[in-house]
């Protein structure tokens, strides 16, 4: 089987932009000048690095090439693939076309804060094994998160 393409958001997983407060273990910055900080937990390099050796892991996020210079950099983590998205503003569903044309007929598993109907619906279409794990943009990422994709990518090569 191929590899599996993993694909991770930045946007209400990395950063829990609906937490009414900066959650423990988070930290905040001005990634982008004037518009206020965005969160990051330090301890999800190790995650990322960790994701990477299970799959093709990308970043899936409205982010673009800034995920790596500007978020990647924060982290310390390598550089990685970026799903290119349409221009913003773009609504949620528009993802899909995009990551479709990444992902092909390898395996997949998504983490997003902001699954739409029709990316749930592609994926139950999808012939090739396909995991959807929704984050709540007021938490963000979880230990959980990270365990069940791995725990999905290893039942896929085992």
């Amino acid at each position: 089987m191929s590899r599996s393409v993993l694909l991770l958001d930045l946007d209400g997983v990395l950063n829990p932009f609906a937490a009414s407060s900066c959650p423990d273990g988070y930290l905040e910055h001005e990634f982008y000048p004037g518009e206020g900080p965005e969160r990051y937990c330090p301890a999800h390099a190790a995650w990322i690095t960790e994701l990477a050796t299970a799959g093709d892991l990308h970043w899936a996020s409205a982010w673009g090439e800034d995920a790596n210079t500007l978020y990647g950099t924060v982290l310390g983590v390598e550089p990685l693939p970026v799903v290119p998205f349409p221009p913003l503003p773009f609504p949620p569903e528009a993802k899909v076309p995009a990551v479709a044309a990444v992902a092909g007929d390898r395996p997949l598993a998504w983490i997003d804060d902001n699954h739409t109907e029709a990316g749930r619906r592609w994926a139950a279409e999808r012939s090739a094994p396909t995991l959807l794990v929704p984050v709540d943009s007021a938490i963000g990422w979880t230990r959980a998160d990270v365990d069940r994709v791995l725990a999905w990518a290893a039942g896929l090569a085992g």
